[in-house]
């Protein structure tokens, strides 16, 4: 098992790692909005899907991985009122076959973030 850490993505807020390596998978922990060059978090729900995918993105491109890679996510929304516009967003960073995905609301994302997004990639 090998950690997967790249300053193109937020650092971890806690004792977690950004990705976690095991060969074949990788598990990348959940993304909240945080621009890593800024420490900025966007306003508008759609900006927060675009820069909480762009972590994603980063954090497997340090795996040597893509989006197309990517075999599971699962979506935490503060508001599932935000769910038609987090959709349009993340339905542009995925083609077919779309990677099974669960989505849900929670009480409360860090940082007062309104999405954060979590994946599992399969390395071929």
């Amino acid at each position: 098992m090998k950690a997967i850490s790249t300053q193109n993505a937020p650092a971890a807020i806690g004792p977690y790692s950004q990705a976690l390596d095991l060969g074949s998978l990788v598990f990348v922990s959940g993304q909240i909005p945080v621009d890593p060059a800024t420490g900025v978090t966007p306003q508008d729900v759609r900006d927060q899907a675009r820069q909480s995918l762009a972590n994603l993105k980063a954090i497997l491109a340090e795996a040597g991985l893509t989006m197309a890679d990517v075999v599971k996510t699962v979506v935490f929304l503060a508001d599932l009122d935000d769910f038609a516009a987090v959709n349009e967003v993340y339905a542009q960073s995925f083609a077919e076959p779309f990677p099974a995905r669960s989505c849900v609301q929670v009480a409360g994302i860090p940082k007062g973030a309104k999405v954060e997004i979590e994946c599992i990639a399969v390395r071929n």
